[in-house]
């Protein structure tokens, strides 16, 4: 096997590995989901940290995804070409990440956590 096949094969790996992560982490939050569900606790007790589970597999998932294709392109076939799909498609996967973070998180990234004792500020409050 030549370092090409070699590097081919672990980018694929990794790629497997991310889509293995986001299958797992939603069926582990599913499960965990209708577990609750089933014990009955209320719904909207449930929902919330249901969605937190899906979207914090995908944003890992999507990690493993853009290595993977970091690895592919860049090591396989650096032409311009194919630098100018990598680049769409980790544009394309942080935006993503970036918009499922700000929403799991219910703030930007740039905005420092707020603690239970400090109160909403006047622009959170409307």
């Amino acid at each position: 096997m030549d370092t090409v096949e070699a590097v081919e094969v672990v980018g694929t790996a990794i790629e497997v590995a991310g889509v293995a992560v986001i299958v797992v982490g939603m069926v582990a939050a599913t499960a965990v989901f209708f577990h609750r569900l089933v014990r009955r606790v209320p719904f909207a007790e449930v929902y919330r940290p249901y969605r937190q589970g899906l979207g914090r597999a995908i944003l890992l998932g999507l990690e493993f995804l853009v290595a993977g294709d970091i690895i592919r392109t860049v090591a396989i076939e650096p032409t311009f070409g194919s630098v100018g799909v990598l680049a769409g498609i980790v544009l394309i996967r942080t935006f993503l990440s970036f918009s499922l973070e700000a929403e799991l998180e219910n703030r930007w990234p740039w905005q420092r956590r707020r603690t239970a004792a400090e109160p909403p500020s006047a622009r959170e409050r409307g």
